[in-house]
């Protein structure tokens, strides 16, 4: 399957450890948006292309990207659209199966929120790539009405569910600690944070809604 990781300038605390992403080196493409390049680079990993205003970095720090990578796009610095959000628009054109977002939680507030609302947006209109955010300790995913397989990780156990804006309906859980039939996830609601996967692979079933689903570990 293809893969494309967006890694974007957020902290680099935020970052994922790439050692736990199963990837092949054919079929995983990598773009850095703005600083996010240089946090690619320091984990050992030249990106395919970076993409942004570069604004946040020093003249040596953008000249050794320019030295090292094929691919530079250079973008204005007022514009209508985050770094990140133009990036992920150049990830859908490699026609992955899945785009992974790195360093796009932690520090700035506005632009994980910004993130979020793209994560919705671009499942919405792209599903059949399956869009995530990843850092160290979680993995955030929207999920659309229907049926959705979960498999156990040991690493990540906890999965939580929440509804992000409408009410998620009619919500069914089998193959899990906790199952539930046929119950309304309404917002506010926390009912379904923390359960595991008990079984060799969980389900997730609802008919209208957007699901929310973070996998997480201590």
């Amino acid at each position: 399957m293809k893969t494309v990781i967006v890694c974007s300038g957020g902290p680099v605390e935020e970052v994922v450890d790439f050692k736990q992403l199963p990837f092949s080196k054919e079929d995983t493409f990598f773009i850095g948006a703005d600083r996010g390049a240089l946090h690619l680079l320091t984990n050992g990993i030249t990106p395919h292309e970076i993409i942004g205003d570069f604004d946040s970095l020093k003249e040596e720090e953008f000249h050794l990207l320019e030295s090292t990578v094929e691919k530079v796009t250079v973008l204005q610095a007022e514009k209508d659209e985050t770094d990140t959000h133009i990036a992920i628009m150049r990830a859908i054109e490699y026609k992955p199966d899945n785009i992974i977002l790195t360093a796009v939680t932690g520090g700035r507030l506005d632009h994980y929120e910004a993130v979020l609302h793209d994560m919705i947006r671009f499942q919405m209109n792209y599903p059949e790539i399956v869009f995530y955010i990843r850092n160290k300790q979680n993995i955030v995913r929207f999920l659309l009405p229907g049926i959705h397989e979960i498999k156990p990780d040991p690493h990540f156990k906890y999965i939580s569910f929440f509804s992000y804006g409408e009410t998620v309906e009619n919500i069914s859980l089998r193959g899990f600690l906790y199952e539930v039939t046929k119950e309304n996830i309404s917002f506010g609601n926390s009912k379904f944070t923390s359960n595991e996967v008990s079984g060799r692979i969980g389900t997730i079933s609802f008919t209208a809604g957007i699901c929310l689903m973070i996998r997480s570990s201590d």
